[in-house]
């Protein structure tokens, strides 16, 4: 088995087409068709979802509202779904800890791609002991250290001064993609294509929420970041101090 996934929408058409599309992947799929019934199936579920597709506005209780409610007790992968393509719409969910944005219409083959691709950055990764080894000599180092900071591949794990900061899928990807190339300048396309990993036109707002949220939880001073830097006029870089 893949993985379980659950799909909130109260549009029935787009359950059944997630639910065909993902099974056909080999997920198990949950569906529910409002907030309070996806809210309830998450947290009785035994073991918990792998990841949760939620559409924005559904009866009574809001997608934003169970992902909000979520990210309060747990960092499992969000995508939300909506039919509206307004900014602001995107920003409270990115906001909120969402990990990707698709908005209605969408292409079902697109979207379990994206469930993989999340699913397949979630997962643990196997001990360096385990990695091939390079034709050079012993196994590849899969940590990074700098001044302050230390991030744990394999553990996905993000520790900033000692202390262990809990981050998305999302956030961890985009810091670690920048700490292993430090000093290179990378534009918000480009980190769309290399930390989404989906060539698509994708919104600039994806990255720079998730930037944001990001140096909320590492920088001490959020406003004045020593880590992750802004380059006026093209993007993001990485200016930790290496150990």
């Amino acid at each position: 088995m893949a993985g379980t996934v659950l799909v909130a929408d109260d549009e029935r058409e787009i359950t059944d087409v997630c639910r065909r599309y993902l099974e056909r992947e080999g997920y198990e799929v949950l569906v529910a068709d409002n907030g309070e019934e996806a809210y309830r199936l998450w947290k009785d579920s035994r073991p918990r979802p792998d990841l949760l597709i939620l559409d924005l506005m559904m009866p009574g209780r809001s997608g934003l509202d169970v992902c909000s409610a979520i990210r309060d007790e747990e960092d499992v992968p969000i995508i939300m779904l909506t039919a509206r393509g307004e900014e602001s719409d995107r920003l409270i969910g990115l906001t909120l800890g969402a990990d990707d944005y698709v908005v209605k219409p969408f292409s079902p083959r697109e979207l379990v791609l994206r469930v993989r691709n999340l699913l397949r950055r979630a997962a643990p990764r196997p001990a360096s002991g385990d990695q091939e080894t390079p034709s050079g000599g012993g196994a590849p180092s899969s940590d990074l250290h700098f001044e302050g900071m230390s991030i744990f591949r394999d553990q996905r794990r993000v520790t900033v001064n000692g202390i262990d900061e809990e981050l998305t899928v999302k956030e961890f990807d985009l810091l670690e993609w920048m700490a292993r190339h430090p000093g290179q300048v990378f534009s918000r396309s480009q980190l769309l294509s290399r930390v989404w990993n989906i060539d698509f036109e994708g919104d600039s707002t994806t990255v720079t929420v998730h930037m944001r949220r990001l140096r909320e939880k590492i920088e001490p001073n959020p406003s004045e970041p020593t880590f992750v830097k802004t380059v006026w006029g093209i993007g993001y870089k990485f200016e930790g101090r290496p150990l």
